[in-house]
C-alpha cells in the first residue's frame, strides 16, 4: 500500500485555546445540559397531572435550596445557550469573524445572558414578592 503525504488538520495541540473555542464547547454542553431542565419540566407537569400530594412533592424539592440551585443553573444554561446561539446566527451571516468582533461578541453573549438569567430570578422575585 503506497502511502500518502496528506498534510493534516490542525488540532488542539496546534491552535491556542480563546474564548471562541470556549463558547463553542460550551454552546453544545449547554445544549446537552437543557434536556435535564426538559426532564424538570416534564416531571412538573407529570406532578400536576396527577394530583396535589404529587405537585406538593415536586414544589417541595423545587423550592428547597439545592432545586433553586438546580433551578438557576438550568436557566443560565437556557440563556448561556440563547446568547452563544443568536451569536453563532451572527457570524453565519458572515459578520463577526475578524478576531475583535468576534472575542467582543463572545463577552457580549456571556454578558447577556447573565444579564438575562439575573433579570428573570430577580423579575421573578419581585413579582412574587408584589403579590
Amino acid at each position: 500500500m503506497a502511502s500518502t503525504h496528506r498534510p493534516l488538520s490542525p488540532h488542539l495541540q496546534i491552535w491556542r485555546w480563546g474564548l471562541h473555542m470556549g463558547l463553542s464547547i460550551s454552546h453544545r454542553v449547554t445544549g446537552s445540559g437543557n434536556a435535564v431542565g426538559a426532564l424538570i419540566l416534564v416531571w412538573g407537569f407529570c406532578a400536576l397531572a396527577t394530583g396535589p400530594e404529587a405537585f406538593a412533592f415536586f414544589m417541595d424539592v423545587m423550592t428547597s435550596l439545592l432545586g433553586r440551585i438546580v433551578l438557576f443553573g438550568v436557566t443560565l444554561s437556557v440563556m448561556l445557550h440563547l446568547c452563544t446561539g443568536v451569536r453563532h446566527l451572527i457570524m453565519d451571516s458572515g459578520r463577526g469573524l475578524d478576531i475583535e468582533t468576534n472575542r467582543k461578541l463572545g463577552y457580549a453573549a456571556i454578558f447577556a445572558a447573565i444579564v438575562l438569567t439575573l433579570g428573570l430570578w430577580g423579575g421573578t422575585y419581585w413579582f412574587a414578592g408584589a403579590l
